[in-house]
This record gives C-alpha cells, structure tokens and sequence, in this order.
C-alpha cells in the first residue's frame, strides 16, 4: 500500500472514537468535537439510553457521523471487560480512547469510606487501564490511534479532602508515560489532558450553592470558588478544553506522546 492509500484509509472520516462518562458535561462537548473533526462518536455513560438517544441523534445530525451510546458501569471489572468485547465485535474497536470517566468524593483522609476508595480507583484508574490494555491492539493492527487520559490540575498537587481524586489522577500521569513509552515508534500517542477548573454544568450547581450560603452574587461567588486556583480568575469554558483534545487527537499532534498538557489558567504556574 502506498503512502497516499494509507493516509487515505484511515482517514478522521473512517475513525471512531469512545469518550468515557459523556453522557453530559464534558465528555459531551468532548464527542460534539470530536464529531465536528470527522470523528464517528461512542458515548458512555450509566444514564438509562433513551435520555442520551437524543444527544447522539444531536451529534449525528449537526456532524453528519454515526453516534451512539454504550451503557457501562465502570466500577464492574466484568462490566469492562463486556464493554471491551462490545467494541471489538460490533465496531472493529475503536482509534481513538479519551478516559474521561470519573467519580470523586470529599472527605478526610481519616473519615474516607473503603467502598469510596475503591470505587474510586476501579472507575478512575483500573477502568482506564483495562480499556488501554483491551483496546490497543487493534491500534497496532492499524499502526495509528490516540489515547488521551483525562486528568486534572489535581494530578500535579494535593487538595484537601480529595484524596481519591488526587490520588487516581495522579496515577492516571504515570500510566500515560508508561503507555507511551511501549507505543512511542508507532502511530498512536497517549497523552494527559489536565484541565483546571471547567465551567461545566456541575461546577455552576456547586457555584450557585455557593452563592445562596453566602448570600452573594454570581460574579462574587464565582470569585470565591476561584480564589486560591487559577490566577486568571476566569473557569476554563469546555469548548476550549474540546478543541484542546482534537487538537491531541489530530494529524498534527502525531510527535506529542506521553506529555502532561495543562489548561489551567496559569494555575500550574503558579506557587
């Protein structure tokens, strides 16, 4: 095959990717973007199919792709492992894998339930794992794919009653570097994406708590949430974080493996 039939093949408009946990938020704004780049879309979620129909039919129509929604508890090893042979067998795999799931709970170290540690680390770090180990070897077989990791500012620092999530998306780095290290002379790169603080649907409930605890306004209360965390004092929105990721997920991006890619608002720069 030459050069020009292998470009041609496996061209964005034949690739299919599967975002974990975008039922909603933003791994949902991750697959509209995806979708927009040409990319046929898999959602994930644990949210009942007919509620999510109509976002993959709002994909399907605005990008003209195909995309659709795969139900899936990621806390379940066997729940994985099902899913795993669900894309091999229905849908020849997948290129492209964004590890977006996530669950996270507040708490002191000393109070921290085991079932919340380890549901913890079954969806936030063994779930990520298994999909990688499951799915890449039909990435080789077509010697071209992206894995992106989605971890967080949180990845890089510590955070009080959050050991969970520090802890898993901390993990999530040293399981990309390792990742990209055995892929590094192929086509397919596995990269982190550590975003700050997004704008996203749960983020404006917990800041209108906020406000109403407080009595303030939004402005100020947004201000309050952001104290202490990005020094632009703005929420990164998620359509900026969704083009972060097609950019990582691009042609262009092919020498960028193994890399932890902030979008943070200078947060990481900071003291």
């Amino acid at each position: 095959m030459t050069e020009h039939d292998d470009s041609r093949d496996s061209s964005p408009a034949r690739r299919r990717a599967l975002i974990t946990g975008s039922a909603a938020g933003l791994g949902l704004a991750f697959g509209h973007r995806l979708a927009a780049a040409g990319f046929d879309i898999l959602l994930h979620g644990l949210e009942p199919e007919r509620e999510v129909a109509v976002r993959c039919g709002e994909i399907s129509q605005a990008h003209g792709v195909d995309a659709r929604y795969l139900h899936a508890d990621l806390a379940s090893e066997a729940a994985i492992a099902h899913l795993i042979r669900t894309l091999i067998d229905d849908f020849g795999g997948v290129d492209v894998l964004v590890n977006n799931a996530v669950v996270r709970h507040f708490s002191p170290v000393d109070a921290f339930s085991m079932e919340a540690w380890n549901t913890a680390i079954a969806v936030n770090l063994t779930a990520p794992f298994m999909l990688i180990r499951g799915l890449l070897p039909g990435m080789k077989s077509r010697n071209w794919g992206r894995i992106v990791n989605v971890s967080s500012i949180y990845g890089t620092r510590g955070a009080v009653n959050r050991a969970d999530y520090v802890t898993t998306k901390t993990a999530l780095l040293g399981l990309t570097r390792a990742v990209a290290m055995e892929i590094a002379p192929l086509r397919i790169t596995c990269n982190a994406l550590c975003p700050g603080t997004v704008m996203t649907q749960a983020i404006a409930d917990r800041v209108a708590e906020l406000a109403r605890e407080r009595n303030l306004d939004l402005e100020a209360a947004q201000a309050a949430f952001l104290e202490g965390k990005q020094p632009s004092g703005r929420f990164i929105p998620e359509g900026n974080v969704a083009d972060y990721l097609a950019f990582i997920c691009s042609e262009a991006a092919g020498d960028i493996n193994g890399a932890t890619l902030g979008m943070d608002g200078g947060w990481s720069a900071a003291p």
